[in-house]
């Protein structure tokens, strides 16, 4: 329990206070951070984006630019399939999307300009200054929406919804970065370690409930002390978003077993496949049964949480699209079926439940990765890394549907038409969340927050 003290608080007790607001935030920074969007005059739309990060670098031929006149040996392994688009097909893996195809657009011209493995653009050091995309956001709209306390930034891995998941994987990056931006707008994870879990989903006993009422009464009393109506007011508001989130519709938010049985078979990815082969095969790299059992649940979950106030949702599964072949990699062919065949089933539910609810104006869905894959196959049947071009789909969020911009070379190598980068992404994602012409004539923008906002135009071929 905290002690109470009239002249000083230690930043740990700060941070026992803000952990109660599931942003693990000092409360000095709720209080700015508020004031931040009192000042902004409400620059959050009622939107929110789902960016389903592909970690490892999807390819561009077995997903959304087969190129089946090229030579053998560049064109896509798993051939194509014809979408409801005409003239357009897909890997044949994307049977489900193939078929969705004028519900969403593809970016074939999009390139990371790197072929690394990290996780950009998530977190670009180039371009978002080293600081989760979705931190930017949150920087602007808020850590918490006022409405509920749901926090506005999150991350979900596949601890999430599945037990026996293994931690994130952030040896190629850290998807909890925030850069110069602070720990304040750092993306909630459920699936964290500690206990934080666990009281979400209700399992506290009565006397763990008291304690915090306790809790918060004491800081009644540091309220009186401090004697400042305004810093009183919103310290106020900040006790009942705390409450409110162990107690209240926030915490429901993260338990997709309220939904119908029938939604929730029509997203598991689980039941696609034998994960247990899966696992015995690859016993050294569970990711693959992990994506596998974690997909569909996890994008249910994004769906629950974005109706219900979150602004930004990422989700990732471990690093499993690094096809090269070889001990630790499946060969490009059978990666888009431990792999491609979850996404085009978890996506394809996706789309169609948002369809279904009227959300498609509410909800920006984002899937791409750190980069795409080598024109030329290796000798084992993989491809390598590749900087020129990668993947890009996007579906919702008011955009213009059915399109497919741009378009690469003979060997879909590099960009040939509309070339679209990092920055374009982020300002079309920003354009979607929040009221960036208002944003552009504001003072006290972090000129950091303000790159990334405004660094570049959207892609207007889909406003």
């Amino acid at each position: 329990m905290l002690g109470l003290r009239t002249n000083h608080w230690s930043r740990r007790e700060f941070l026992s206070v803000g952990s109660l607001g599931l942003g693990g935030l000092a409360l000095p920074d709720l209080l700015r951070a508020e004031e931040a969007v009192k000042k902004a005059g409400g620059l959050a739309r009622d939107k929110c984006v789902v960016f389903l990060f592909q970690h490892g670098g999807p390819s561009q031929y077995e997903t959304f630019d087969p190129k089946m006149s090229a030579p053998a040996g560049i064109r896509s392994m798993t051939g194509e399939i014809p979408t409801t688009i005409p003239g357009i097909t897909f890997g044949s893996t994307m049977q489900r999307l193939a078929r969705l195809a004028h519900k969403f657009s593809i970016v074939r011209s999009f390139t990371t300009e790197s072929n690394a493995h990290d996780s950009k653009p998530i977190i670009s050091k180039r371009y978002s200054a080293g600081a989760h995309v979705g931190s930017h956001y949150a920087r602007v709209a808020g850590a918490n929406n006022p409405r509920n306390g749901m926090p506005r930034n999150l991350s979900l891995f596949p601890r999430a919804v599945d037990d026996s998941a293994g931690p994130a994987f952030m040896d190629l990056g850290r998807f909890d970065s925030t850069g110069p931006l602070g720990s304040a707008y750092a993306p909630f994870a459920p699936s964290g370690d500690g206990n934080l879990k666990r009281d979400m989903q209700l399992t506290i006993d009565p006397a763990r409930l008291d304690d915090r009422r306790n809790l918060l009464a004491r800081l009644d009393q540091w309220r009186r002390v401090v004697g400042e109506s305004d810093i009183a007011e919103s310290f106020d508001r900040f006790q009942s978003q705390a409450y409110q989130t162990l107690t209240g519709s926030v915490s429901e938010a993260f338990d997709i077993t309220r939904e119908d049985p029938k939604l929730i078979g029509r997203y598991d990815t689980s039941r696609l496949m034998d994960v247990s082969r899966i696992r015995k095969k690859w016993n050294n790299h569970p990711r693959y049964a992990e994506h596998v059992n974690s997909l569909g649940k996890l994008l249910l979950l994004a769906r629950r949480l974005a109706e219900r106030g979150a602004g930004f949702i990422t989700i990732t599964t471990n690093f499993v699209w690094d096809m090269h072949a070889d001990a630790n990699n499946a060969t490009m062919i059978e990666g888009m079926g431990y792999v491609g065949t979850p996404f085009d089933h978890a996506v394809s539910a996706f789309i169609e439940d948002v369809e279904a609810r009227g959300l498609r104006d509410k909800i920006l869905l984002v899937c791409c990765g750190e980069m795409g894959r080598t024109p030329k196959v290796n000798a084992r049947g993989g491809r390598e890394h590749w900087a020129g071009v990668a993947p890009l789909l996007l579906y919702g969020g008011g955009l213009q549907m059915g399109h497919v911009v741009g378009s690469t070379t003979r060997d879909g190598g590099e960009p040939a038409s509309d070339r679209i980068t990092i920055p374009n992404l982020y300002a079309t994602i920003m354009d979607t969340v929040l009221d960036t012409g208002t944003l552009r004539t504001m003072a006290g923008v972090p000129p950091e927050v303000q790159r990334v906002i405004h660094g570049a135009e959207p892609i207007t071929q889909l406003l």
